[in-house]
């Protein structure tokens, strides 16, 4: 009996022969972004990540630490349109969902899509745009819609925001409100690359600019939605043990109440995470899991994704912002006092 009649006759060796050519596309997928995104191994896991779990990802850090580039090579190397907001505080909300158009010899209004449209989107500087335009975009990524007028539009099935923030710049800007924060699924901070990833960034850059003016650049292989929607559904198969879920909500529970554990711990602690940060840190311990090849998620798969899903849902106080305590650190210390299953 050859290989194909085998999988044919057994579905569980079907099924896990199409995981493992999943697994492969990812991992050269990830490897390409590697060579392109020098030095942000972790932005690139994570935005691999926030694209398993189908969420949207908040990015900041300072600027010229390729947070474009690498969602821009992401979006090349699937079969998915991007498109580059520049948020400014001029922007309107139409500008960026779209508007209706007045077609005279027709007598009658059509729709004109805005950017918002395009299944990966990139907002860049999100903070620099008013309320108004910022909640059009979080509502959009929250409903996967946008209503104008009297006609609601739904978005493309695959719809990914990468959102970023200048942590060095503060003037003339319009922070998110904590609410609209919570829609984000992540919140990936990034810093400078080391001194052997930035002598690549050079050599890189160099090469670059060869290619440049040699030649247009070779077309590179896009990955299938289709396969990006099948490995949506690996990850949801994967299984989580009754004792690492239980650590996982007792995580967030602790954010909530976190006086069971340590009554001064709690001070610092003005709101904890909702039950949306519960789902946002299941489904990437799921997605941490699947990229390291594994159809079981472990402990250790919650802790590593944790701060990125949890930083901006957990809430200093005054008395703790005033001695320096951030998300950052309240969840450090959550960490330490919730125990191992």
């Amino acid at each position: 009996m050859d290989n194909a009649s085998t999988l044919a006759r057994d579905p569980a060796i079907a099924s896990g022969a199409e995981t493992a050519r999943l697994h492969d596309a990812f991992r050269a997928l990830r490897d390409a972004l590697a060579l392109e995104i020098v030095g942000q191994a972790e932005l690139i896991e994570r935005l691999l990540i926030a694209l398993l779990a189908d969420g949207h990802l908040l990015v900041e850090g300072a600027p010229g630490l390729a947070k474009t580039s690498a969602v821009r090579a992401l979006a090349s190397r699937l079969e998915a349109e991007f498109a580059r907001v520049q948020f400014t505080p001029d922007l309107l909300p139409a500008d960026l969902t779209g508007t209706e158009v007045w077609r005279q010899q027709e007598g009658r209004f059509e729709f004109q899509p805005g950017p918002i449209f395009h299944p990966i989107l990139l907002a860049d500087e999100i903070n620099r745009a008013p309320a108004k335009v910022q909640s059009a975009l979080l509502e959009a990524m929250g409903e996967r819609q946008v209503t104008v007028g009297r006609a609601t539009y739904a978005l493309p099935q695959l719809f990914l925001v990468m959102a970023t923030q200048n942590p060095i710049e503060q003037e003339g800007t319009f922070p998110l409100p904590e609410a609209q924060l919570d829609r984000f699924l992540m919140h990936v901070r990034i810093g400078y690359p080391e001194a052997a990833a930035e002598t690549e960034i050079l050599r890189l850059a160099r090469e670059r600019a060869r290619q440049t003016l040699k030649t247009a650049p070779a077309p590179v292989a896009k990955m299938p939605l289709a396969d990006v929607f099948a490995a949506r559904e690996s990850v949801l198969d994967l299984h989580v043990a009754p004792s690492v879920e239980r650590y996982l909500v007792e995580i967030v529970l602790a954010s909530r109440d976190a006086a069971r554990y340590d009554p001064a711990l709690a001070r610092r602690i003005a709101w904890g995470a909702s039950p949306r940060g519960s789902i946002a840190l299941e489904r990437c311990a799921r997605a941490h899991a699947w990229l390291a090849g594994r159809d079981f998620v472990t402990p250790d798969d919650v802790r590593a994704i944790a701060p990125e899903v949890l930083r901006h849902r957990i809430l200093p106080s005054y008395e703790a912002t005033a001695e320096g305590w951030d998300g950052d650190r309240l969840l450090g210390e959550l960490l330490k006092k919730v125990p191992l299953p």
